[in-house]
Protein backbone atom coordinates (compact mmCIF):
# COMPACT_ATOMS: atom_id res chain seq x y z
CA UNK A 1 0.00 0.00 0.00
CA UNK A 2 1.75 3.30 -1.00
CA UNK A 3 2.31 5.57 1.64
CA UNK A 4 -0.48 8.80 1.97
CA UNK A 5 1.87 11.22 2.55
CA UNK A 6 3.63 10.68 -0.70
CA UNK A 7 0.64 11.26 -2.85
CA UNK A 8 0.54 14.79 -3.85
CA UNK A 9 -1.49 17.39 -5.87
CA UNK A 10 -0.21 19.20 -8.59
CA UNK A 11 -0.31 22.61 -6.92
CA UNK A 12 1.56 20.37 -3.51
CA UNK A 13 -1.68 19.96 -1.29
CA UNK A 14 -1.76 16.42 0.43
CA UNK A 15 -4.90 14.50 0.27
CA UNK A 16 -5.43 14.24 3.94
CA UNK A 17 -5.20 18.30 3.49
CA UNK A 18 -8.50 18.41 1.25
CA UNK A 19 -10.27 15.58 4.46
CA UNK A 20 -9.19 18.73 6.56
CA UNK A 21 -10.76 20.86 4.91
CA UNK A 22 -14.29 20.27 6.07
CA UNK A 23 -13.21 20.65 9.71
CA UNK A 24 -10.96 23.74 9.24
CA UNK A 25 -12.72 25.85 11.38
CA UNK A 26 -12.34 23.41 14.25
CA UNK A 27 -8.15 23.14 13.69
CA UNK A 28 -7.89 27.43 13.51
CA UNK A 29 -7.41 27.59 9.75
CA UNK A 30 -9.41 28.31 6.48
CA UNK A 31 -8.75 26.76 3.24
CA UNK A 32 -7.42 29.77 1.95
CA UNK A 33 -4.91 30.52 4.98
CA UNK A 34 -3.68 26.90 4.11
CA UNK A 35 -2.87 27.41 0.34
CA UNK A 36 -1.11 30.70 1.36
CA UNK A 37 0.74 29.29 3.76
CA UNK A 38 1.80 26.58 1.23
CA UNK A 39 2.49 29.33 -1.13
CA UNK A 40 4.16 31.05 0.57
CA UNK A 41 6.35 28.24 1.80
CA UNK A 42 6.42 27.55 -1.90
CA UNK A 43 7.91 30.43 -3.36
CA UNK A 44 10.58 30.79 -0.55
CA UNK A 45 11.90 27.30 -1.02
CA UNK A 46 11.94 28.35 -4.66
CA UNK A 47 14.08 31.54 -5.09
CA UNK A 48 15.84 31.39 -8.21
CA UNK A 49 19.23 30.35 -8.98
CA UNK A 50 20.89 28.88 -5.65
CA UNK A 51 24.69 29.09 -5.58
CA UNK A 52 24.68 25.75 -3.79
CA UNK A 53 22.54 22.76 -2.17
CA UNK A 54 23.94 21.56 0.97
CA UNK A 55 25.86 23.26 3.66
CA UNK A 56 28.79 21.96 6.19
CA UNK A 57 29.55 23.96 8.99
CA UNK A 58 32.52 23.33 10.95
CA UNK A 59 32.37 24.92 13.86
CA UNK A 60 35.21 25.09 16.08
CA UNK A 61 33.68 25.34 19.62
CA UNK A 62 35.27 27.47 21.57
CA UNK A 63 36.74 29.72 19.34
CA UNK A 64 39.93 29.68 17.17
CA UNK A 65 42.14 32.37 17.63
CA UNK A 66 42.89 33.89 13.90
CA UNK A 67 45.77 35.31 14.86
CA UNK A 68 47.16 31.61 15.26
CA UNK A 69 45.57 30.65 11.66
CA UNK A 70 44.32 32.44 9.03
CA UNK A 71 45.20 36.57 10.58
CA UNK A 72 48.39 36.24 11.86
CA UNK A 73 50.19 39.07 12.77
CA UNK A 74 53.94 38.66 12.46
CA UNK A 75 55.44 42.09 12.34
CA UNK A 76 53.69 42.51 15.68
CA UNK A 77 55.26 42.77 19.18
CA UNK A 78 55.93 39.43 20.24
CA UNK A 79 53.10 39.42 22.94
CA UNK A 80 50.42 39.62 20.11
CA UNK A 81 52.12 37.55 16.98
CA UNK A 82 52.83 34.89 19.11
CA UNK A 83 55.06 31.65 18.74
CA UNK A 84 54.01 30.26 15.35
CA UNK A 85 55.01 31.56 11.94
CA UNK A 86 53.60 32.11 8.49
CA UNK A 87 53.99 30.15 5.74
CA UNK A 88 53.00 30.77 2.12
CA UNK A 89 50.08 29.57 0.42
CA UNK A 90 49.09 27.94 -3.16
CA UNK A 91 48.18 31.90 -3.82
CA UNK A 92 51.08 34.52 -4.09
CA UNK A 93 50.62 36.91 -1.05
CA UNK A 94 48.55 34.73 0.57
CA UNK A 95 49.96 33.52 3.86
CA UNK A 96 48.78 30.71 6.80
CA UNK A 97 49.46 29.45 9.96
CA UNK A 98 52.60 26.82 9.38
CA UNK A 99 50.54 23.91 11.31
CA UNK A 100 47.73 24.29 8.47
CA UNK A 101 49.67 23.35 5.63
CA UNK A 102 46.97 21.37 4.02
CA UNK A 103 44.82 24.11 3.62
CA UNK A 104 47.59 26.47 2.56
CA UNK A 105 48.19 24.48 -0.43
CA UNK A 106 44.41 24.52 -1.39
CA UNK A 107 43.92 28.11 -0.40
CA UNK A 108 42.83 28.67 -4.15
CA UNK A 109 39.83 27.15 -2.89
CA UNK A 110 39.11 29.39 -0.20
CA UNK A 111 38.05 32.53 1.00
CA UNK A 112 38.80 34.41 4.60
CA UNK A 113 36.80 36.44 6.10
CA UNK A 114 38.94 38.55 8.53
CA UNK A 115 36.48 40.97 9.29
CA UNK A 116 33.77 39.23 11.22
CA UNK A 117 32.36 40.70 14.61
CA UNK A 118 29.72 40.68 16.88
CA UNK A 119 29.37 42.12 20.64
CA UNK A 120 28.91 39.05 23.08
CA UNK A 121 32.23 37.38 24.96
CA UNK A 122 30.20 34.63 26.44
CA UNK A 123 30.10 31.27 24.75
CA UNK A 124 26.67 31.10 24.81
CA UNK A 125 25.13 34.08 23.32
CA UNK A 126 27.74 33.97 20.68
CA UNK A 127 26.94 30.45 19.47
CA UNK A 128 23.60 31.16 19.60
CA UNK A 129 24.04 34.52 17.37
CA UNK A 130 26.95 32.78 14.78
CA UNK A 131 24.59 29.39 14.59
CA UNK A 132 21.45 31.64 13.94
CA UNK A 133 22.58 35.41 12.60
CA UNK A 134 20.38 36.91 15.39
CA UNK A 135 21.02 37.70 18.95
CA UNK A 136 19.71 35.75 21.46
CA UNK A 137 16.47 36.95 22.87
CA UNK A 138 17.00 38.05 26.42
CA UNK A 139 20.74 37.49 25.96
CA UNK A 140 22.87 37.25 29.54
CA UNK A 141 25.68 35.73 30.85
CA UNK A 142 25.42 31.95 30.37
CA UNK A 143 21.66 32.08 29.33
CA UNK A 144 20.75 28.40 28.23
CA UNK A 145 18.93 27.37 24.88
CA UNK A 146 15.28 28.46 24.97
CA UNK A 147 12.08 27.64 22.22
CA UNK A 148 12.54 31.56 22.80
CA UNK A 149 15.20 31.61 20.75
CA UNK A 150 15.95 31.87 16.77
CA UNK A 151 16.08 28.75 14.73
CA UNK A 152 19.26 27.08 13.61
CA UNK A 153 20.14 27.97 9.75
CA UNK A 154 18.65 23.70 9.13
CA UNK A 155 15.62 24.25 11.60
CA UNK A 156 14.63 27.55 9.27
CA UNK A 157 15.03 25.30 5.95
CA UNK A 158 12.93 22.85 7.77
CA UNK A 159 10.40 25.14 8.04
CA UNK A 160 10.92 26.85 4.47
CA UNK A 161 11.11 24.25 2.63
CA UNK A 162 9.55 21.25 4.58
CA UNK A 163 10.78 17.43 3.06
CA UNK A 164 8.34 14.49 3.11
CA UNK A 165 10.78 11.99 1.67
CA UNK A 166 12.48 10.77 4.34
CA UNK A 167 15.35 12.65 4.46
CA UNK A 168 16.16 15.05 7.31
CA UNK A 169 16.80 18.71 6.65
CA UNK A 170 19.44 18.71 9.08
CA UNK A 171 21.95 16.83 11.15
CA UNK A 172 24.28 18.16 13.42
CA UNK A 173 27.20 15.87 15.16
CA UNK A 174 29.23 14.55 16.14
CA UNK A 175 28.41 15.91 19.87
CA UNK A 176 25.75 17.92 21.92
CA UNK A 177 27.41 21.45 23.35
CA UNK A 178 26.25 20.82 26.81
CA UNK A 179 27.92 21.12 29.61
CA UNK A 180 26.03 20.49 33.52
CA UNK A 181 22.57 22.46 32.72
CA UNK A 182 24.19 24.66 30.36
CA UNK A 183 22.67 23.69 26.79
CA UNK A 184 24.18 25.97 24.19
CA UNK A 185 21.86 27.69 22.37
CA UNK A 186 21.91 28.09 18.27
CA UNK A 187 21.67 24.02 18.33
CA UNK A 188 17.32 23.54 18.31
CA UNK A 189 14.47 25.50 16.05
CA UNK A 190 13.70 27.53 19.00
CA UNK A 191 10.47 29.73 18.24
CA UNK A 192 9.73 27.29 15.58
CA UNK A 193 9.02 23.92 17.89
CA UNK A 194 11.01 20.97 18.35
CA UNK A 195 9.05 19.46 15.15
CA UNK A 196 11.97 21.39 13.29
CA UNK A 197 14.51 20.27 15.33
CA UNK A 198 17.49 19.26 13.38
CA UNK A 199 18.63 15.40 14.19
CA UNK A 200 21.40 15.70 17.26
CA UNK A 201 24.06 12.64 16.65
CA UNK A 202 26.07 12.22 19.99
CA UNK A 203 28.72 9.84 18.75
CA UNK A 204 32.13 9.49 17.30
CA UNK A 205 32.03 8.09 14.15
CA UNK A 206 35.84 7.22 14.84
CA UNK A 207 34.63 4.46 17.25
CA UNK A 208 34.66 1.23 15.54
CA UNK A 209 30.93 0.32 17.52
CA UNK A 210 29.76 4.07 15.74
CA UNK A 211 26.84 3.10 13.85
CA UNK A 212 22.84 4.22 13.71
CA UNK A 213 20.87 1.10 14.61
CA UNK A 214 17.75 3.10 15.75
CA UNK A 215 18.09 4.27 11.42
CA UNK A 216 17.22 0.45 10.56
CA UNK A 217 14.35 -2.16 11.26
CA UNK A 218 14.56 -4.47 13.52
CA UNK A 219 15.65 -8.48 12.40
CA UNK A 220 13.10 -9.84 10.79
CA UNK A 221 10.47 -6.86 10.27
CA UNK A 222 10.00 -6.31 6.83
CA UNK A 223 9.02 -2.93 5.32
CA UNK A 224 5.89 -4.85 3.88
CA UNK A 225 4.79 -5.71 7.53
CA UNK A 226 5.79 -2.48 8.88
CA UNK A 227 3.47 -1.14 6.28
CA UNK A 228 0.66 -3.06 7.24
CA UNK A 229 0.99 -2.59 10.68
CA UNK A 230 1.05 1.47 10.16
CA UNK A 231 -2.29 0.75 8.27
CA UNK A 232 -3.90 -0.66 11.00
CA UNK A 233 -3.25 1.50 13.46
CA UNK A 234 -4.52 4.18 10.91
CA UNK A 235 -7.45 2.40 10.64
CA UNK A 236 -8.18 1.59 14.18
CA UNK A 237 -7.58 5.38 14.91
CA UNK A 238 -10.05 6.45 12.54
CA UNK A 239 -12.63 4.07 13.48
CA UNK A 240 -12.50 5.19 17.14
CA UNK A 241 -13.38 8.97 16.68
CA UNK A 242 -13.52 9.78 13.01
CA UNK A 243 -13.25 13.55 13.47
CA UNK A 244 -11.31 13.30 16.46
CA UNK A 245 -8.49 11.01 14.60
CA UNK A 246 -8.51 14.09 12.13
CA UNK A 247 -8.06 16.73 14.97
CA UNK A 248 -6.07 14.67 16.82
CA UNK A 249 -3.33 14.15 13.68
CA UNK A 250 -3.21 17.86 12.88
CA UNK A 251 -2.36 18.84 16.86
CA UNK A 252 -0.28 16.06 18.21
CA UNK A 253 3.46 16.54 17.62
CA UNK A 254 4.02 12.82 18.17
CA UNK A 255 1.83 11.99 15.48
CA UNK A 256 3.90 13.82 13.47
CA UNK A 257 7.19 12.44 14.92
CA UNK A 258 5.68 9.10 14.37
CA UNK A 259 4.94 9.50 10.56
CA UNK A 260 8.67 11.09 9.85
CA UNK A 261 9.87 8.00 11.60
CA UNK A 262 8.17 6.06 9.45
CA UNK A 263 8.98 7.88 5.97
CA UNK A 264 12.95 7.59 7.21
CA UNK A 265 12.55 3.91 8.10
CA UNK A 266 11.34 3.39 4.44
CA UNK A 267 13.69 5.75 3.11
CA UNK A 268 16.34 3.69 4.08
CA UNK A 269 19.33 6.13 2.66
CA UNK A 270 20.21 8.41 5.53
CA UNK A 271 20.96 4.88 7.73
CA UNK A 272 23.31 3.92 4.90
CA UNK A 273 25.32 6.81 4.83
CA UNK A 274 26.15 6.19 8.45
CA UNK A 275 27.53 3.13 7.80
CA UNK A 276 31.24 4.09 7.33
CA UNK A 277 32.62 0.61 6.54
CA UNK A 278 31.62 0.59 3.23
CA UNK A 279 33.70 3.63 2.44
CA UNK A 280 37.21 3.27 1.08
CA UNK A 281 39.59 2.68 3.92
CA UNK A 282 42.63 4.55 2.12
CA UNK A 283 39.77 7.68 2.05
CA UNK A 284 39.28 7.23 5.27
CA UNK A 285 42.86 7.44 6.34
CA UNK A 286 42.57 10.42 3.97
CA UNK A 287 40.62 12.38 6.57
CA UNK A 288 42.08 10.84 9.52
CA UNK A 289 41.14 8.09 11.79
CA UNK A 290 40.36 10.23 14.82
CA UNK A 291 36.83 12.13 15.43
CA UNK A 292 37.76 15.65 13.17
CA UNK A 293 38.78 13.62 10.33
CA UNK A 294 35.54 10.77 10.57
CA UNK A 295 32.84 13.51 11.33
CA UNK A 296 33.81 15.19 8.33
CA UNK A 297 33.93 12.30 6.38
CA UNK A 298 30.60 11.64 7.23
CA UNK A 299 29.05 15.11 6.58
CA UNK A 300 30.61 14.53 3.18
CA UNK A 301 28.23 11.19 3.11
CA UNK A 302 24.85 13.11 4.38
CA UNK A 303 25.22 15.65 2.20
CA UNK A 304 25.85 13.12 -0.78
CA UNK A 305 22.69 11.51 -0.12
CA UNK A 306 20.78 14.97 0.00
CA UNK A 307 20.66 16.13 3.81
CA UNK A 308 21.04 20.15 3.02
CA UNK A 309 22.10 21.24 6.40
CA UNK A 310 25.23 19.63 8.53
CA UNK A 311 27.03 20.94 10.84
CA UNK A 312 30.04 19.33 12.16
CA UNK A 313 31.53 20.20 16.01
CA UNK A 314 34.99 19.68 15.64
CA UNK A 315 35.12 18.83 19.10
CA UNK A 316 33.17 19.42 22.53
CA UNK A 317 31.69 22.60 24.11
CA UNK A 318 35.03 24.85 24.54
CA UNK A 319 37.25 22.50 22.83
CA UNK A 320 38.97 25.46 21.06
CA UNK A 321 38.53 27.92 23.91
CA UNK A 322 42.58 28.04 24.93
CA UNK A 323 42.85 30.09 27.96
CA UNK A 324 45.86 28.04 28.87
CA UNK A 325 48.10 26.24 26.41
CA UNK A 326 47.29 28.29 23.57
CA UNK A 327 49.95 27.18 21.43
CA UNK A 328 50.70 23.51 22.65
CA UNK A 329 46.89 22.84 22.10
CA UNK A 330 46.57 24.75 18.72
CA UNK A 331 50.16 22.72 17.38
CA UNK A 332 49.64 19.22 19.07
CA UNK A 333 46.00 18.79 19.27
CA UNK A 334 43.28 21.08 17.48
CA UNK A 335 45.19 22.31 13.96
CA UNK A 336 46.46 19.43 12.63
CA UNK A 337 43.53 16.96 11.96
CA UNK A 338 41.01 20.06 11.58
CA UNK A 339 43.70 20.74 8.61
CA UNK A 340 43.88 16.99 7.52
CA UNK A 341 39.75 16.75 7.65
CA UNK A 342 38.81 19.80 6.39
CA UNK A 343 41.40 19.07 3.39
CA UNK A 344 39.85 15.78 2.94
CA UNK A 345 36.54 17.09 2.85
CA UNK A 346 37.14 19.74 -0.02
CA UNK A 347 39.01 17.10 -2.18
CA UNK A 348 36.50 14.28 -1.79
CA UNK A 349 33.72 16.64 -2.47
CA UNK A 350 35.65 17.95 -5.42
CA UNK A 351 36.40 14.59 -6.69
CA UNK A 352 32.85 13.60 -6.73
CA UNK A 353 31.60 16.56 -7.83
CA UNK A 354 29.89 18.00 -4.88
CA UNK A 355 32.07 21.05 -4.07
CA UNK A 356 30.11 23.50 -6.39
CA UNK A 357 27.05 22.80 -5.02
CA UNK A 358 28.17 22.44 -1.12
CA UNK A 359 29.00 25.61 0.62
CA UNK A 360 31.93 24.36 3.60
CA UNK A 361 32.22 27.28 5.98
CA UNK A 362 34.44 26.67 8.82
CA UNK A 363 34.29 28.91 11.57
CA UNK A 364 33.94 29.29 15.96
CA UNK A 365 31.80 31.95 17.79
CA UNK A 366 34.18 34.04 17.97
CA UNK A 367 38.18 34.61 18.42
CA UNK A 368 40.68 35.54 20.65
CA UNK A 369 42.09 37.96 22.31
CA UNK A 370 45.37 39.98 20.65
CA UNK A 371 47.62 40.17 23.65
CA UNK A 372 48.99 36.84 25.01
CA UNK A 373 47.60 36.80 28.57
CA UNK A 374 45.15 39.14 28.55
CA UNK A 375 42.15 39.05 30.48
CA UNK A 376 38.62 39.45 29.01
CA UNK A 377 36.84 38.73 32.58
CA UNK A 378 38.07 35.01 32.59
CA UNK A 379 40.82 33.73 34.66
CA UNK A 380 43.61 33.40 31.60
CA UNK A 381 46.97 31.72 32.04
CA UNK A 382 50.20 33.33 30.58
CA UNK A 383 49.99 31.13 28.02
CA UNK A 384 46.68 31.99 26.93
CA UNK A 385 44.49 33.91 25.10
CA UNK A 386 40.92 35.08 26.09
CA UNK A 387 37.37 35.40 24.32
CA UNK A 388 37.64 37.96 21.77
CA UNK A 389 34.40 38.41 19.33
CA UNK A 390 35.83 42.51 18.20
CA UNK A 391 36.93 40.89 15.24
CA UNK A 392 37.20 37.09 14.09
CA UNK A 393 38.05 34.94 11.26
CA UNK A 394 36.00 32.65 9.04
CA UNK A 395 36.55 30.27 6.46
CA UNK A 396 34.68 29.56 3.16
CA UNK A 397 34.74 27.45 0.32
CA UNK A 398 32.33 25.93 -2.63
CA UNK A 399 28.87 26.59 -3.00
CA UNK A 400 29.94 29.00 -5.73
CA UNK A 401 32.84 30.82 -3.52
CA UNK A 402 35.65 32.39 -5.36
CA UNK A 403 38.79 30.78 -3.42
CA UNK A 404 42.21 32.32 -3.46
CA UNK A 405 41.19 35.73 -1.38
CA UNK A 406 41.49 37.62 1.74
CA UNK A 407 38.13 39.42 2.38
CA UNK A 408 38.15 42.47 5.12
CA UNK A 409 41.08 42.95 7.06
CA UNK A 410 41.71 43.42 11.14
CA UNK A 411 44.29 45.94 12.09
CA UNK A 412 48.01 45.53 12.60
CA UNK A 413 47.12 44.49 15.92
CA UNK A 414 44.50 42.42 15.23
CA UNK A 415 41.96 43.53 17.45
CA UNK A 416 39.36 45.84 15.30
CA UNK A 417 38.55 45.80 11.84
CA UNK A 418 40.26 48.00 9.72
CA UNK A 419 37.50 47.69 6.86
CA UNK A 420 34.08 47.28 6.59
CA UNK A 421 32.90 44.31 9.60
CA UNK A 422 30.55 41.92 9.01
CA UNK A 423 28.03 40.50 11.44
CA UNK A 424 26.63 37.21 11.64
CA UNK A 425 23.22 38.44 10.66
CA UNK A 426 25.54 38.44 7.36
CA UNK A 427 27.01 35.33 7.72
CA UNK A 428 23.41 34.01 7.60
CA UNK A 429 22.45 36.48 4.89
CA UNK A 430 25.09 34.92 3.16
CA UNK A 431 24.41 31.11 4.07
CA UNK A 432 20.17 31.38 2.90
CA UNK A 433 21.00 33.52 -0.44
CA UNK A 434 23.61 30.72 -1.92
CA UNK A 435 20.57 28.25 -1.10
CA UNK A 436 18.14 30.56 -2.86
CA UNK A 437 16.37 31.57 -0.50
CA UNK A 438 15.86 35.50 0.40
CA UNK A 439 16.85 36.71 3.76
CA UNK A 440 13.68 38.84 4.26
CA UNK A 441 11.39 35.75 3.90
CA UNK A 442 9.36 35.74 6.71
CA UNK A 443 8.92 33.05 9.27
CA UNK A 444 6.33 32.81 12.01
CA UNK A 445 6.69 32.43 16.08
CA UNK A 446 4.64 30.69 18.34
CA UNK A 447 1.81 33.34 18.14
CA UNK A 448 2.09 33.68 14.30
CA UNK A 449 3.73 37.08 14.60
CA UNK A 450 6.08 37.37 11.64
CA UNK A 451 9.86 37.49 12.00
CA UNK A 452 12.33 37.94 9.38
CA UNK A 453 14.35 35.36 8.59
CA UNK A 454 17.50 37.15 8.44
CA UNK A 455 18.42 41.04 8.73
CA UNK A 456 21.89 41.22 7.41
CA UNK A 457 23.33 41.88 3.73
CA UNK A 458 25.10 38.69 1.99
CA UNK A 459 29.04 38.77 1.47
CA UNK A 460 29.16 39.31 -1.91
CA UNK A 461 32.79 39.48 -2.57
CA UNK A 462 32.86 35.84 -1.97
CA UNK A 463 31.02 35.25 -4.99
CA UNK A 464 32.37 38.34 -7.01
CA UNK A 465 33.43 37.09 -10.58
CA UNK A 466 31.60 33.21 -9.90
CA UNK A 467 27.86 32.69 -11.44
CA UNK A 468 25.32 31.21 -9.78
CA UNK A 469 24.39 27.40 -11.11
CA UNK A 470 21.99 27.10 -13.54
Amino acid sequence: MPMETTHRHAVGILRREFLQVGFSGLLGLSWPEILAKRARAAAAGAAESPRARSLILVFLTGGLSHLDSFDMKPEAPAGIRGEFRPIDTAVPGIHYCEHLPRLAARADKLAVVRSLAHSYRNHLNATHEILTGHPQPGAFFDKVASRDDYPCYASAVDAIRPRRDGIPSGVLLPTFLMEGPLIWPGQHAGFLGPRHDPWQVRQDPSRPEFGFDGLSLPAGLTLERLDRRKSLLDRLSAARDPLGALVAQAKDPFRDQVERAYTLLLSGQVARAFDLGDEDPHLRDRYGRHMFGQSLLLARRLVEVGVPMVQVNLGRVQTWDTHSANFQSLKHRLLPPTDQGVAALLDDLAARGLLDQTLVIVTGEFGRTPRIGQSTGNVNSRDGRDHWAAVFSAVFAGGGVRGGQMIGQSDKMGAYPASRPYRPADLAATVYQALGIDPATELRDRLDRPIRLCSGEPITPLFEGNTPRG
